[in-house]
C-alpha cells in the first residue's frame, strides 16, 4: 500500500526526520490561505498523488504569491497527473500539498529497500539527488552507495557514520544524519515497510538535512497490524477494479493488453500470462480466483475482466485439485448467461472431473471454445483477440 507525501512526512516527523512546514488544500481558496498562514516567501505547491516523476510532470510548481498560489491550484486540482509511472491515463489530483521553501545548499538521494534475495533491509544513497535513482544507476553507477543491514542487529551507529562520510556532509551535519538514518530505519522496521524514498534529502546552507520529499509502501499482509496506517489508504489513487477484486477477496492486477485472464493459482497465472505472450498476445489482467470457484466468485471475477473495455478475448484457464472441474463447469454455465459476454471465451479444465467438466461445458451449448492444453488455450485465445 502506498501513501501520500504529506501523510509520509508526518509519519517521519515522528522519527526524528525533519520537514518544512505545509499544509495540505482540497480547493484553491485552501490552497491560498495555507501560504498566508505558512507566513514565507516561496512556498511549493505539490500535487498529493501516489506516483514519483511529479516534477518532471509538472505537479511541482513553485510559487512566491498567493496569486501565484491560485494559478497554480486552479492548473493542477481537478486534473489528471501523467508521470513515467502512472501512463497514459495519469493520476487524478484532489489534493494538493502548499509546502514552505528552504534555501537549499544541495540535494541527496536516500531511499531503504527490501532486498528479496538476502532476505535484509538495503540503503541506497547517493551524493547526487533529485533525479531519478534508475538514470543515476545508468549514468554514473559509482555515485550510488549501498549498505546492507543485519536484520538481527540494525543499522548501527557505525553504518550511519559511513554513510555520512561516503555523502560527503560536513562535519556540522554528522550527527544530524546519523540521527536521521536511524530515525528512516526505525520507522521503516517499526511500521512494516517494503520502501521508504526521501528524494531529494536536502543540505541547507544552515546544514539542516530536511526530507523536501518522502515516499513510503507497506506490506499489505501487515497491515492488520497497523491500523493507523491502513487509515491513510486512498482508493481513488488505484485501478478501480483492482479496488473492487479486494473487496471480494480476489487478486486482481490490472495490465495493458486484450486478452482477459481468469485462472486459479498464481503460480498458473504467471505461467499463462507467459504463455500468452509467448504466442505472440498481451495479457490484460493478472487475475487468481483462488481456491474457490462458486457461482457468485466466477460471477464477480467475470465482471471485474469485462470491465476492461481494451479486452478482445476471455481466458479461463483451471487446474482442479481442491475444486472439481465438473463444479467449476458448472459455475460457468450459470454465470455466462447472465453476465455481458459479447467476445470470445476459451475455457481450459485439467485435472479433477476434468471428463465431466468438458462434458457439461460442450451440452450446455454456450459459445465456449475448449482447449486441451495450457499452449492450445494461449493460442486460441490469442487468434481470437486478433479476429
Amino acid at each position: 500500500m502506498d501513501i501520500h507525501e504529506y501523510q509520509a512526512k508526518e509519519i517521519l516527523s515522528n522519527y526524528n526526520v525533519q520537514t518544512l512546514k505545509g499544509k495540505l488544500a482540497l480547493k484553491t481558496s485552501e490552497a491560498v490561505a495555507a501560504y498566508n498562514e505558512l507566513d514565507t516567501d516561496v512556498c511549493v505547491v505539490k500535487a498529493q498523488v501516489h506516483s514519483g516523476a511529479r516534477g518532471k510532470a509538472g505537479g511541482i510548481i513553485l510559487c512566491k504569491s498567493d496569486e501565484e498560489v491560485r494559478n497554480a491550484s486552479e492548473k493542477l486540482l481537478g486534473t489528471h497527473l501523467k508521470t513515467i509511472q502512472t501512463g497514459d491515463q495519469g493520476k487524478l489530483i484532489e489534493k494538493l500539498y502548499i509546502e514552505s521553501g528552504c534555501d537549499i545548499d544541495r540535494e541527496i538521494y536516500l531511499a531503504y529497500v527490501m532486498d528479496r534475495a538476502k532476505q535484509r533491509i538495503v540503503i541506497v544513497a547517493s551524493a547526487e539527488g533529485g533525479m531519478s535513482i534508475e538514470e543515476l544507476a545508468v549514468e554514473k553507477p559509482e555515485a550510488i552507495k549501498k549498505i546492507e543491514i543485519d536484520p538481527a542487529v540494525g543499522l548501527t551507529g557505525f553504518q550511519a557514520r559511513e554513510l555520512s562520510f561516503a555523502l560527503e556532509l560536513p562535519k556540522e551535519a554528522l550527527s544530524k544524519a546519523v540521527k536521521l538514518f536511524m530515525g528512516c530505519y526505525k520507522a521503516m522496521v517499526n511500521l512494516d515497510m517494503n520502501m521508504l524514498e526521501i528524494n531529494p534529502l536536502v543540505l541547507t546552507k544552515d546544514t539542516d538535512l530536511i526530507a523536501l520529499d518522502a515516499k513510503m509502501s507497506f506490506d499489505d499482509n501487515a497491515l492488520f497490524k497497523h491500523p493507523e496506517i491502513n487509515a491513510l489508504n486512498d482508493n481513488s489513487q488505484k485501478d478501480k477494479r483492482e479496488v473492487a477484486a479486494s473487496e471480494h477477496d480476489l487478486s486482481y492486477v490490472g495490465l495493458d493488453g486484450d486478452i482477459g485472464c481468469m485462472i486459479n493459482g498464481a503460480g498458473l497465472a504467471m505461467a499463462t500470462m507467459d504463455m500468452i505472450k509467448y504466442c505472440g498476445g498481451e495479457p490484460a489482467n493478472f487475475l487468481d480466483i483462488g481456491g474457490g470457484a462458486s457461482p457468485e466468485r466466477v460471477g464477480k471475477a467475470f465482471e471485474l475482466v469485462l470491465a476492461d473495455k481494451n479486452v478482445k478475448a476471455m481466458l479461463v484457464n483451471v487446474y482442479a485439485g481442491i475444486n472439481r472441474c465438473d463444479w467449476i463447469a458448472e459455475g460457468l454455465v450459470q454465470v455466462i448467461p447472465t453476465v455481458n459476454l459479447n467476445i470470445p471465451l476459451i475455457v481450459r479444465l485439467s485435472g479433477t472431473n476434468v471428463e465431466q467438466g468438458v462434458k457439461i461445458i460442450k451440452e450446455s451449448g454456450l459459445p465456449i471454445i475448449l482447449a486441451d492444453t495450457l499452449k492450445d488455450a494461449a493460442q486460441k485465445a490469442v487468434d481470437a483477440a486478433k479476429q
